[in-house]
């Protein structure tokens, strides 16, 4: 896979993203979103702030979705969040994995972050599993009042966290992370 940052080119790619109804699931409750949505606010937020186009090198450079390492909304740049986006084609394939790990690699390798963070919904367990798979650890719950139209907020929502002396040690350990 490779990671690049967001370029105008990608408005076509992100409007079929963001209007799979699974993929805007845990989201927006698979609602559709417009294409002007698309080209006046969303690529323009995504050039602008951290986020990275997700191309499969193995398939002449298919768009598989995006990332983002980013300051948390009130945030600051020593705690990036982390967060992805993906086609369901990708599902499954351990990209959101690989594409996490190059990203908390960059964090606190070349960022300085003393922490990484990510979030999603209680009952997304697959983004659960790849947070995992990627090294962070469950940290807390918290609620999704704004989410109230999306199927599951009632539970609730995790933060998942990696802290640099975890992600130092697991890497003179040898492992990926």
């Amino acid at each position: 896979m490779i990671l690049r940052r967001v370029v105008e080119s990608d408005a076509d790619d992100l409007f079929h993203l963001h209007n799979d109804p699974e993929v805007m699931r845990y989201l927006n409750g698979g609602r559709p979103t417009p294409r002007e949505e698309i080209a006046e606010r969303t690529l323009p937020a995504l050039i602008g702030g951290g986020f990275y186009t997700a191309l499969d090198k193995r398939q002449a450079g298919r768009f598989l979705g995006w990332f983002h390492l980013r300051p948390a909304e009130g945030g600051t740049d020593e705690e990036p969040e982390l967060g992805y986006r993906l086609h369901q084609a990708a599902w499954g394939r351990g990209y959101a994995t690989e594409g996490s790990r190059a990203l908390i690699a960059k964090a606190f390798g070349e960022l300085g972050a003393r922490r990484v963070s990510a979030r999603t919904m209680t009952v997304n367990l697959g983004s659960r599993r790849v947070m995992e798979k990627s090294g962070l650890r469950f940290a807390r719950t918290f609620p999704l009042d704004s989410l109230a139209h999306v199927e599951g907020w009632e539970q609730g929502g995790v933060e998942y966290e990696l802290l640099r002396p975890e992600w130092q040690a697991a890497r003179d350990a040898g492992h990926s992370g």
